[in-house]
């Protein structure tokens, strides 16, 4: 810890470093910029984004070189990024792939912001410094060192990601063209990540995952704090609907390791039997696939493919639903599922990674990982429950909605990490643990 230099006459400055940051995005843009504006609506802050960004911050309102700076890093991202679309083979694929290519780009980025912002901080015109975006943690910071070497507190994250992949799911690792998540543990070795976090003032990690990957001698600085958030005036309708039948849904890219094949094998014998309706928001290369299903067992009539929709229009579907069936089997955050409790929805989801950090069993229903076929009778065994008595949906409906809005609004999370930069100030003495009162089911312990 740092002493505390602030100046009481002025709020903190926070220079907020958001390479990836974008309003009209989805994924890690758009967690960039929520949680950046959040920090901001608290503290003095400046962000610092890639080039690609600045139209969407500009016709956000922000001022350019007061609200924000655009990086010029293109003469080294472009070609990288165009080498990375070979690596993937296949858009939306070969996710470590792309974060192999980052890892070689960012760098540059990272100096480019040393050169424009080296002397501000040199004379302590920022108190603070923090790492918002790249999430992944096989990115490292070199302006850590700096930032360390000028007294100036260096904050990392929401670190993320790298969840390996369950027992089982070869076939769909391949099919995700994910060759090189085999080797992905290779990036601990890397002396730029030791450097940073020996260097950082703080890691905030935003899976339990991510925590155990990092290296013991640097866990008394971790600071645990999950990744995603909703905007409360976003997510502002409610599942009301009793109907029947049991209505649920899907929301996420047809991708195999989300699983949306799986749920409707699962549900195969409720749709035949019109004890179930299901919506499927969203698209991807599984499209034909699950439409050759549905056409094949006859049960048109009871599955809904809606493809992409706006946010306005994903909030309709959703809320006509009960239940948000998701049986993804590496997600690392959850975002979707945070998004449909805000609407009152009942997560149904497989027991591993970051959904499971966000559900408890007064929300949602947890479903034990395991091979596919497994997986499958789980799922149906629980629908079929569910469509023969959904009552208990009602008040846990409610339960998920009170859940988001407690503890995962970009508010709240901004408070969480205002909480962060006052430690590593030296303005508290105990590490912030906002999370650490929860056991792994998501109950408070303390």
């Amino acid at each position: 810890m740092t002493p505390d230099r602030r100046p009481t006459q002025r709020p903190l400055r926070v220079l907020i470093i958001a390479e990836a940051a974008n309003p009209e995005w989805v994924s890690v843009p758009l967690v960039g910029w929520s949680l950046a504006r959040a920090i901001g609506r608290r503290v003095d802050i400046h962000i610092v984004t890639q080039i690609r960004n600045r139209d969407a911050f500009l016709r956000a309102g922000l001022v350019e070189g007061r609200d924000f700076t655009a990086v010029d890093s293109e003469a080294i991202a472009r070609p990288l990024w165009s080498l990375g679309k070979l690596l993937r083979m296949g858009e939306g694929k070969g996710w470590t792939a792309l974060q192999l290519i980052n890892a070689l780009s960012y760098p540059y980025f990272e100096r480019l912001i040393w050169k424009r912002f080296g002397p501000l901080l040199r004379l302590g015109f920022y108190d603070v410094v923090h790492r918002v975006t790249p999430l992944s943690p096989t990115i490292s910071s070199p302006l850590a060192r700096k930032c360390a070497r000028a007294g100036i507190p260096f904050v990392v994250g929401p670190l993320n990601g790298g969840v390996p992949w369950p027992k089982g799911f070869d076939a769909e690792r391949r099919r995700e063209r994910e060759w090189l998540s085999y080797l992905r543990a290779a990036y601990k070795l890397l002396p730029g990540r030791r450097a940073m976090l020996r260097h950082a003032s703080a890691i905030i990690v935003g899976s339990r995952h991510t925590r155990s990957e990092i290296p013991a001698r640097f866990q008394a600085k971790t600071i645990y704090i999950p990744e995603n958030a909703i905007d409360p005036a976003r997510f502002n309708a409610r599942a009301t609907t009793t109907a029947t039948p049991l209505r649920a849904c899907f929301i996420g890219r047809l991708v195999p390791y989300k699983g949306p094949d799986m749920l409707l094998q699962s549900a195969l014998p409720l749709l035949q039997a019109g004890k179930l309706h299901l919506d499927l928001i969203g698209d991807g290369p599984l499209m034909p696939e699950l439409k050759f299903f549905v056409q094949s067992h006859e049960i048109e009539d009871a599955v809904t493919f809606h493809g992409w929709l706006d946010h306005q229009q994903v909030q309709d579907v959703a809320t006509r639903s009960r239940l948000l069936a998701f049986p993804s089997v590496r997600e690392f955050g959850g975002g979707v599922v945070l998004e449909a409790m805000a609407l009152g929805l009942v997560p149904l989801i497989v027991d591993y990674a970051g959904p499971a950090e966000l559900v408890t069993r007064e929300t949602g229903f947890k479903i034990p990982i395991g091979s596919r076929d497994e997986i499958v009778q789980r799922f149906r065994a629980k629908l079929t429950e569910l469509a023969d008595a959904p009552a208990p949906l009602t008040v846990m409906g409610e339960n998920a909605r009170a859940r988001a809005e407690e503890y995962f609004t970009w508010d709240r999370k901004a408070g969480q990490v205002l909480a962060v930069y006052d430690w590593v100030l030296g303005k508290r003495d105990d590490k912030p643990a906002p999370f650490d009162g929860h056991d792994n089911t998501g109950h408070h312990t303390g």
